[in-house]
């Protein structure tokens, strides 16, 4: 039977301690040249792949980030089979970064409105002693979760967030973004642009609306109040507001809404309704998660960075630990408008 490597054998084969071992594994400080050089051949001799376990031996750090996603949404989009691209995505950009640099993220589901919700975040900390925390939307903005990692003294970042604060902030321009969904119909031609807005519990959901209100300020199109819907990212909240839109006296001929699955909801409610897409209403989305290529017809939308925005948390929060300074506290990632089959110039 094949003999089991491990840290102890490498540092027997080395001669060295399992410490030293471990600050190779870890391009830590204090080794000489040599020495680095005599455990790397060592390792090679052996076969050995360095361990979670092994490589903490040789300092502070654990290889562990920590993040954290709102329980009720995503149970709730699992268990209504609505699809959870947003977090698959997220899941993507933060693991393969993260792997990159020998480190492991787990995922952990937090309720942002609970009572209790600085206990859950603690009882994570203490399990998993995590480097860093990456936040993701609501908690990006709850400070009451902001302030206890603060006062813990540990590095996170808020994804989706652009408010002042400690940590580091990486988002696209929900503004900007905005602008450009609103900006593409009215070069279709559309003056009767309708939107559907987020929850109010996300900041980008005020950045969204207000790009769309430059946008139309821009254009010198007045504004109508009957034509902004509250949603709350969900397929339900999508359905209610396209509905009382159609039901105007003057409808939309084009709508934006603020996530995938409104406005997946507000193209059945047009097709339920017969209102031809894009013939009679042109929709635009955000996210551009991949169910919305498969729609018919399929959706123009703006295309989220979710995989980057994660990879970068990962990367700042990793170097972070490891003790780099002059970090950029902001980081814009860059969106697209991805044009599809949705959208086309108004009735005549």
């Amino acid at each position: 039977m094949k003999r089991k490597v491990t840290i102890r054998h490498v540092a027997e084969e080395a001669g060295v301690s399992l410490q030293t071992v471990s600050r190779v594994m870890n391009n830590g400080p204090n080794v000489r040249d040599e020495v680095r050089t005599r455990v790397n051949q060592a390792m090679a001799k052996l076969g050995y792949t360095p361990s979670l376990a092994a490589r903490r031996m040789g300092g502070s750090r654990s290889f562990l980030l920590l993040a954290l996603n709102d329980r009720d949404r995503t149970i709730e989009g699992w268990r209504s089979g609505e699809g959870t691209d947003w977090v698959d995505q997220m899941l993507l950009g933060g693991m393969l970064e993260s792997a990159e640099h020998g480190y492991r993220m787990i995922f952990e589901l937090v309720d942002t409105h609970s009572a209790q919700v600085e206990r859950e975040v603690l009882g994570a900390l203490a399990a998993l002693h995590p480097d860093g925390v990456i936040l993701t939307p609501p908690h990006s903005d709850n400070p009451l979760i902001t302030d206890l990692l603060k006062r813990q003294g540990l590095p996170f970042a808020r994804i989706g967030s652009m408010t002042d604060g400690a940590g580091f902030a990486i988002a696209m321009d929900d503004a900007a973004a905005g602008r450009a969904a609103t900006e593409h119909l009215l070069g279709l031609g559309h003056r009767r642009i309708a939107f559907i807005t987020g929850s109010d519990e996300y900041a980008l959901s005020g950045a969204r609306l207000d790009g769309y209100c430059q946008a139309l300020k821009h254009a010198d199109v007045a504004s109508d109040a009957a034509l902004i819907q509250r949603g709350d990212f969900s397929f339900a909240s999508g359905v209610r507001a396209m509905e009382a839109l159609l039901d105007l006296a003057a409808p939309p001929t084009a709508v934006v809404a603020s996530n995938d699955q409104m406005a997946l909801a507000a193209l059945q409610v047009a097709n339920g309704r017969g209102v031809a897409v894009p013939e009679q209403l042109s929709i635009v989305s955000f996210d551009d998660t991949p169910i919305v290529r498969f729609s018919h017809p399929p959706l123009t939308a703006i295309t989220q960075p979710i995989a980057a925005m994660t990879a970068e948390a990962a990367r700042l929060l990793i170097r972070a630990k490891a003790g780099e300074e002059d970090l950029q506290p902001i980081t814009l990632t860059p969106f697209a408008l991805t044009t599809r089959a949705s959208t086309g110039r108004p009735p005549s």
